[in-house]
C-alpha cells in the first residue's frame, strides 16, 4: 500500500569521525517491496549509511523511521545517541543486516549459526526455529550443509548461509552490505542468484553493491552516492542508460566492462 509509511526511512542525514564528514545530509527510504540498491566509489559513505539505519553507528544529526517511527535520540551532535535500548533491538532484529565478511560463528554448525539469534534474542520456540532454519537453507541452496561447520564451506556457501541466518530472523527489511565483494565471480553468481530470488519474492532489500548488473537487475531504485551526498537517484533503467551528471557517468564508464 503506497499510503502506508516507508519500512526504513532516512532524513537529512549526517554522519562524521571526528572531523572526516562522511554523510553529508542524505535522505533515502524503502517502501515495503523495494529494493534500493547504493552505489558508489569507495568511500562515498554507502556501507556507513547502511550501518547508521541499522543503528550500528550513531548519527550525528537527521531523522531515521522504521515503519513511520522515528528513532529517539538523547545528546546532541558527537554525544548524540540513541535513547531507548529497547527500541534499537527491535529496530535492528527487524533490519537484519548481510556482512561483506559472513560473520559466522566457527565453533558452531551451519544450522546452529542459522537457529541461534531466533532464539537467544527474540526467544522464540527452538523447534520452530529450527523448522524455519532448515526452511531457509533449503531456500538458499544449501540444506543438506546443515551439519558442517562454516570453514568446510565455500565463500559463497558460507554467504548464502548469512542470507539464511537473516532471513530466519522474520525481518521486514534486509540489509545487504557487499555481500558479494569478498567472492571470486564463480561464487559471485550463487548469491546473486539467491538474492535476485530474495527481489522477486517482493522482500524488502537495501543493497549496498559494486556489482552494477545485479543493481540494474533487482533494483526498483537506484542511489549514487558521492563524497556522502546523493549525486543522482532514479530507476535503474534512467541511472544506468541515461545518466545525468560527469560523475555517474564517469563512474560508470570505470564499473561496467565494455
Amino acid at each position: 500500500m503506497t499510503d502506508s509509511p516507508p519500512v526504513i526511512e532516512i532524513r537529512n542525514l549526517h554522519k562524521a569521525y571526528g572531523a572526516l564528514e562522511v554523510l553529508k545530509g542524505v535522505d533515502i527510504s524503502a517502501r515495503r517491496g523495494d529494493v534500493v540498491s547504493l552505489i558508489g566509489s569507495s568511500g562515498s559513505g554507502k556501507s556507513t549509511l547502511l550501518r547508521c539505519a541499522n543503528l550500528l553507528e550513531d548519527s550525528q544529526q537527521g531523522e531515521i523511521l522504521f515503519k513511520g517511527e522515528p528513532v529517539r535520540w538523547r545528546g546532541t551532535g558527537m554525544n548524540r545517541h540513541p535513547a531507548d535500548p529497547k527500541q534499537v533491538l527491535r529496530i535492528r532484529t527487524n533490519l537484519s543486516m548481510v556482512f561483506q565478511q559472513f560473520n559466522l560463528w566457527s565453533h558452531m554448525t551451519i544450522l546452529q549459526n542459522v537457529m541461534e539469534a531466533p532464539v537467544t534474542v527474540l526467544r522464540r520456540d527452538r523447534a520452530e526455529v529450527e523448522e524455519a532454519a532448515r526452511r531457509y537453507l533449503d531456500k538458499v541452496g544449501i540444506g543438506d550443509k546443515c551439519d558442517v561447520f562454516p570453514a568446510q564451506l565455500s565463500g559463497g556457501q558460507q554467504q548464502r548461509a548469512a542470507i539464511a541466518r537473516a532471513l530466519c530472523m522474520e525481518p521486514e527489511a534486509l540489509l545487504f552490505d557487499e555481500p558479494t565483494s569478498a567472492l571470486d565471480p564463480e561464487l559471485e553468481q550463487e548469491v546473486v542468484k539467491v538474492i535476485k530470488d530474495l527481489a522477486a519474492e517482493g522482500r524488502t532489500m537495501m543493497i549496498v553493491t559494486h556489482d552494477m548488473r545485479m543493481a540494474a537487475d533487482v533494483s526498483d531504485h537506484v542511489v549514487f552516492l558521492h563524497l556522502g551526498r546523493i549525486e543522482e537517484q532514479g530507476p535503474p533503467a534512467t541511472l544506468f542508460g541515461a545518466p545525468k551528471t560527469e560523475r555517474l557517468q564517469q563512474f560508470l564508464s570505470a564499473s561496467v566492462p565494455a
